[in-house]
């Protein structure tokens, strides 16, 4: 078989190469392992949960001992990660520490999210089983730990965390979001919650909704502006519903019904369907 194309397809991929504003070619870059995030991300689950997660190994010891184990764990972990996104001079064991620190604090949320989960849900025969089968749980318990790795502004390991969970359970939740205690996620697949969205204290979201930013016009100029909504306290929407813009605000208590459309605030205790 004449091969004769070869070359001249050769010239074109290695000329988009050349062209690419990402580098993609030279030197191998260094970059996280995916792999190595997963066992991350099971080492904070069994820590968290060791009962159902946890590594049995260990389980003979006292709890405190036990947590002490899974910190050293964890923290090795982690350091091999940073190893590979921190630009030059930035101290790991800084980052390593302030993360450790805030562990208690994800901990006491995640257990506010079964609360909210098993009081909201009638489905639900036990917390054991909102621990092992809801979809919901895993994607915020990888947001939480993955938003205190963006709070301290660690390059790419947060956003590959949770794109991990969307792969897992069809929640998207950018890292960056700022998201309350006692959160509910109900069924979950197509839920997408933006990177500047702001969602208080006990609010329920179904499936398929989207707390997104309106198309910019600027492109990337307003990156920096806040382009998602702000959903208050209390709030419930329902499945398909779409709230668009960095000046939305769902005001505490509102209900937005399934497959609204909303690009304006809500006032606190008002309820909004696709016929408002």
């Amino acid at each position: 078989m004449n091969k004769d194309y070869i070359p001249s397809v050769a010239a074109r991929l290695a000329k988009g190469m050349s062209a690419s504003p990402a580098p993609l070619y030279g030197a191998r870059q260094r970059l996280p392992d995916m792999q190595g995030l997963i066992r991350l991300l099971d080492d904070l689950r069994a820590l968290f949960f060791p009962a159902f997660w946890g590594d049995r190994a260990l389980l003979t010891q006292t709890p405190e001992a036990y947590a002490q184990a899974m910190l050293g764990r964890i923290e090795h972990r982690l350091d091999r990660q940073l190893a590979a996104v921190l630009p030059g001079g930035r101290d790991s064991e800084g980052v390593i520490r302030a993360f450790t620190r805030a562990l208690p604090q994800v901990q006491s949320l995640l257990l506010s999210d079964v609360e909210a989960l098993y009081d909201g849900d009638p489905a639900a025969r036990s917390r054991q089983e909102i621990i092992l089968a809801y979809p919901g749980l895993y994607a915020v318990f990888v947001y939480r730990a993955a938003h205190e790795l963006y709070r301290l502004d660690v390059p790419l390991l947060p956003r590959m965390m949770t794109e991990h969970a969307h792969s897992r359970t069809g929640i998207d939740i950018h890292p960056g979001a700022e998201i309350g205690p006692r959160f509910f996620i109900d069924h979950g697949t197509g839920v997408v919650i933006g990177e500047t969205a702001v969602i208080g204290a006990g609010v329920k979201l179904y499936q398929g909704v989207t707390l997104g930013a309106l198309s910019p016009r600027s492109g990337r100029k307003g990156a920096s502006r806040k382009r998602h909504p702000t959903v208050g306290n209390g709030v419930t929407v329902y499945s398909g519903a779409t709230i668009l813009g960095g000046d939305t605000v769902i005001g505490d208590g509102a209900v937005v019904g399934g497959n609204a459309f909303v690009t304006a605030s809500v006032p606190p205790g008002a309820r909004f369907s696709s016929r408002t």
